[in-house]
This record gives C-alpha cells, sequence and structure tokens, in this order.
C-alpha cells in the first residue's frame, strides 16, 4: 500500500541518518518497520511485568537447592 507522507527536509535527512538508507522510500519504511518493533517489544515485556504472561519453571527452586548442597560437598 502507498502512502503519502509531508516530511521536511531536515526530518527527511535525519531518517536517512539513522537508516542508513540512501533513497527515501525504503528509509521511511526501515523506520516504520522499527517502529513497530519496539512497539510490539515493549507490549510483551508490559505484559511480563504486570504478571499477564510469566514463565514457570516448575523445577528451578529444587534444582538451585541440588545444586547449592553438591557444591557443599565438594567444598573443603
Amino acid at each position: 500500500m502507498k502512502v503519502t507522507v509531508e516530511l521536511s527536509d531536515q526530518e527527511m535527512t535525519e531518517v536517512l541518518e539513522l537508516t542508513g538508507e540512501l533513497k527515501k522510500g525504503p528509509a521511511i519504511r526501515r523506520l516504520m518497520e522499527e517502529a513497530l518493533q519496539l512497539r510490539r517489544r515493549a507490549q510483551i515485556a508490559q505484559k511480563f511485568l504486570s504478571g499477564e504472561w510469566g514463565v514457570e519453571l516448575e523445577t528451578y527452586e529444587a534444582d538451585q537447592e541440588r545444586e547449592r548442597l553438591r557444591l557443599q560437598e565438594i567444598a573443603p
């Protein structure tokens, strides 16, 4: 889909510099893709921080305890 966007010369120059692209179209596309990716990452992070999503490590604590005991046994 094509979209018309109005940018100042200064903004376009900055977009080209930030993206490293030489042409305007690819530069704007890359900037847009990166912005979307950052927003998606922020949304995922927020789900973990809010507790909506989580990770269950069922054997983590037991494994840690076993490792602690093993290290105590071999310690001088």
